[in-house]
């Protein structure tokens, strides 16, 4: 249910999908990744410093989207509710005990602005990459 509203997002933006939509997309995603995530994971996907390792708060640093991190080993259902209702929302969710740092972007950014900004980063991984996270996608899909 918690991922009704991503996946009907997802169609909507398929059925306008074009190799031109595509590219518009990765192209706002990149503009507002710079705008409401590099601060926090890097201008160039880096994520923070000694991001597995927990600061003073207890709270691990912004991980980085590139292939050094994590961010490709979950399905895009799973990032888009991270992203749209916070880390600890979900976390809570799913019953994993861990103090998550990432706020909730869902009063500050639409459904298609989230999926821009996904859209952009899944553009910037290898081919490995991106066909490993779209089989953790296609496995998250409700049958």
């Amino acid at each position: 249910m918690r991922f009704q509203s991503f996946w009907a997002t997802s169609a909507l933006i398929a059925a306008l999908s074009g190799a031109g939509a595509f590219a518009a997309d990765t192209r706002l995603g990149r503009i507002l990744y710079a705008e409401h995530c590099a601060a926090c994971h890097g201008a160039e996907l880096e994520g923070a410093t000694d991001w597995q390792s927990p600061g003073p708060d207890g709270r691990l640093p912004a991980p980085p989207h590139d292939e050094t991190g994590h961010t490709w080993h979950h399905g895009d259902a799973m990032l888009f509710d991270y992203t749209r209702r916070g880390g600890q929302a979900v976390l809570d969710d799913l019953g994993v005990r861990f103090t998550s740092g990432m706020p909730a972007f869902g009063d500050l950014l639409s459904d298609i602005e989230i999926e821009a900004i996904l859209a952009f980063i899944r553009s910037t991984w290898p081919d490995r990459m991106r066909d490993y996270q779209a089989a953790r996608t296609a496995a998250e899909r409700p049958e």
